[in-house]
């Protein structure tokens, strides 16, 4: 295993953080949806990437009820190092992706409570980043949400604000980025969803709004784990992911990838995680980390040298419209 020499840091939009290019996901570690992961071997997780430099962890109050929360927070009271939270305020009305009124999916007595419950998992008086977990831009014309948030601010429960962009809808905050009302966003973006680099990208730079990108490896599609014999354990949630054909269908498409390979990356993953950091928007990339080995393989891409241009424009070529966050 090549280990992370030399940790790479950049500045978080305009929040004064200066965070780790490579971050930790924390969603898989709520055992909730992703099977397989145990609490003793994701502490460990967490202690072996701040080991290595990483000092940015994203979580949820909903990933396992707050079971992430809880495992980052104990966590915490073992290290002495300044690691940067955000988490996220679940809506109300539970909708993934956003549906509903701003008062169905996050009224004022529900943000301040999920804050709470976020303050007390995670064993700590301020929450450094603290995002809605999905956005509908017709929310944008109401002004409770900012102002429950800027309350919070005043308090000093919380630092920063930002919001979780709906699945393959980067479009869908343009307005919110432009108004100067958040510090960052987090959006999907990877080799196959390079949607972002249209519109929210530019401006992201133009209003010095934090880029975090997250689903690198499309739900492990582009790590080339995923074959159409593939099979997940029982109530995983990649079951209906990759539902039907969905798993010939990214095999399809990853087999092309490993032509890419070789001195510039020398696996998928990190074909996959440099392909995020190369654009200059994003700030810091958060693939889903439940072991030990997945920090390592992962974070060993922090010190090796972008890519050539040459290797950009080759990518570019295997960009897909898809959501397989839909029923087929």
């Amino acid at each position: 295993m090549v280990y992370c020499r030399s940790m790479e840091y950049r500045r978080l939009g305009s929040t004064g953080y200066r965070v780790s290019t490579i971050g930790f996901g924390a969603w898989g570690i709520g055992r909730r949806l992703w099977i397989g992961a145990e609490d003793s071997e994701s502490l460990r997780a967490l202690h072996r990437s701040a080991d290595l430099g990483l000092n940015f962890i994203d979580t949820a109050l909903g990933y396992g009820n707050g079971h992430s929360e809880r495992l980052i927070g104990q966590f915490l009271v073992e290290r002495e190092e300044r690691i940067y939270l955000a988490t996220k305020v679940p809506p109300k009305n539970l909708s993934w992706p956003a549906r509903g009124t701003l008062e169905e999916a996050f009224p004022r007595d529900h943000i301040v409570k999920c804050v709470e419950s976020s303050l007390n998992n995670l064993k700590v008086e301020r929450i450094d980043l603290l995002q809605l977990h999905v956005w509908d831009p017709s929310w944008f014309k109401e002004d409770q949400w900012y102002q429950t948030l800027e309350g919070l601010k005043s308090t000093g429960k919380v630092a920063c604000i930002g919001v979780s962009v709906n699945d393959h809808q980067p479009d869908s905050v343009l307005e919110l980025v432009n108004s100067g009302r958040i510090d960052t966003v987090q959006v999907i973006y990877n080799i196959f969803d390079q949607s972002p680099e249209d519109k929210l990208f530019p401006l992201c730079l133009k209003k010095q709004v934090g880029v975090i990108a997250r689903v690198p490896f499309d739900e492990g599609a582009l790590t080339g784990s995923i074959t159409p014999q593939t099979s997940f354990p029982k109530k995983d949630w990649r079951n209906f992911y990759f539902q039907e054909n969905r798993k010939k269908q990214v095999f399809d498409r990853v087999v092309p990838l490993k032509n890419l390979l070789g001195e510039e990356a020398e696996t998928l993953a990190a074909l996959a995680l440099k392909f995020c950091l190369c654009h200059p928007a994003v700030n810091t990339v958060i693939p889903g980390m439940r072991s030990v080995d997945h920090v390592e393989s992962n974070l060993a891409v922090a010190d090796q040298a972008p890519f050539s241009k040459n290797m950009i424009e080759r990518l570019r070529t295997h960009r897909w419209e898809k959501n397989f966050y839909l029923p087929s």
